[in-house]
């Protein structure tokens, strides 16, 4: 008898199976893969020409997002990931490494290493997820920036890894410091991850992993309801900002997080992508898009539409509204 622990890619329900044969699992995983390959065949379907768009799937804080439930293991929420991100058809998507998680919890590392194997490459978060405005000094984010290099190269070898996620997306409310760190990582030779799109999945990491460990179905079934329908909501606003303030649907750039609850939701999300029309794309195609290289004083800070919108003066009221994630300090306390 073995034990495995994972999350079904179909499903993204917690189990721990007992089995005494291996051919049982990969029954059970091939006919997971069969039901999302239907599914994904079904939202595409309902997507019109005019609809698609170019998108980017990014992935913060590898390898150790949030609580971690009990039963899961880290390299096993990674699979999971990995494993909807194939069947959706995701050509590339860059993980954003916090290379202090791995001297605290040594066995994360193997995470990275399974998603390099799956062929998507790593970047760097930052060390220890510094944002520039909450650094000390400019010395300090900076020495952070280049103590996350190491994991990073060593695993990414042959290939340029100069790809950096702004923790926090703050990449420094003062205008002297925003633009001495801009200079500083242009000089080492990265590129900035810009974020267009985010369905705000690390707000309910906490609360799952307390409710997994309660066991407390219901309110994690009310929790998934509120997040699918802000999904919707955000697909839409996402949509009109973009016609508002370019004119057209721009390559969008999704930025998730790798944690147990954006594992077990993202075969939902990825199917709500589809149904609107969404093509993934790499990273660096989605952002050669002209509106990724517009000017900014602010550039890396928040959200790209919101903040070309802020630049040019551009009025988002009237837009589709996206209510606001429901309160979940006190869920399954």
């Amino acid at each position: 008898m073995i034990e495995i622990d994972f999350i079904v890619p179909c499903r993204m329900m917690k189990s721990q199976l007992h089995i005494n044969s291996e051919t049982l699992l990969k029954a059970r995983l091939f006919a997971c893969a069969l039901l999302a390959g239907c599914a994904l065949g079904g939202a595409v379907s309902s997507a019109t020409a005019a609809d698609r768009f170019d998108l980017a799937v990014t992935v913060d804080d590898l390898p150790v997002h949030g609580a971690l439930p009990k039963g899961l293991s880290w390299p096993g929420i990674t699979r999971s990931y990995i494993a909807t991100l194939k069947q959706h058809g995701v050509p590339e998507a860059w993980g954003f490494v916090n290379a202090r998680r791995i001297a605290e919890q040594p066995a994360s590392a193997a995470a990275l290493d399974d998603w390099r194997r799956a062929g998507y490459p790593l970047g760097n978060h930052a060390f220890s997820h510094l944002g520039l405005s909450q650094a000390p000094s400019l010395q300090a984010w900076q020495d952070d920036v280049a103590a996350g290099e190491a994991a990073v190269a060593a695993r990414m070898e042959g290939r340029d890894w100069h790809v950096l996620r702004y923790p926090f997306l703050d990449a420094g409310s003062d205008p002297a410091r925003h633009a001495a760190a801009a200079a500083w990582l242009k000089a080492r030779g990265y590129r900035i991850a810009d974020v267009s799109i985010s369905f705000d999945d690390w707000a309910y990491t906490e609360a799952y992993a307390r409710c997994l460990d309660k066991g407390d179905e219901s309110a994690i079934s009310a929790m998934k309801a509120g997040y699918l329908r802000r999904a919707d909501q955000i697909i839409a606003r996402t949509r009109a900002v973009s016609e508002r303030v370019y004119g057209r649907m721009i390559p969008q750039v999704l930025l998730t997080h790798l944690g147990a609850w954006s594992a077990a939701t993202l075969p939902d999300v990825m199917a709500k992508l589809d149904a609107a029309g969404a093509r993934y794309v790499p990273l660096d195609r989605a952002q050669a898009d002209p509106a990724y290289r517009e000017p900014s004083p602010r550039a890396g800070n928040g959200v790209l539409m919101e903040r070309r919108a802020q630049d040019a003066g551009i009025a988002l009221d009237g837009l589709p509204a996206v209510e606001p994630v429901a309160p979940l300090d006190t869920v399954c306390r």
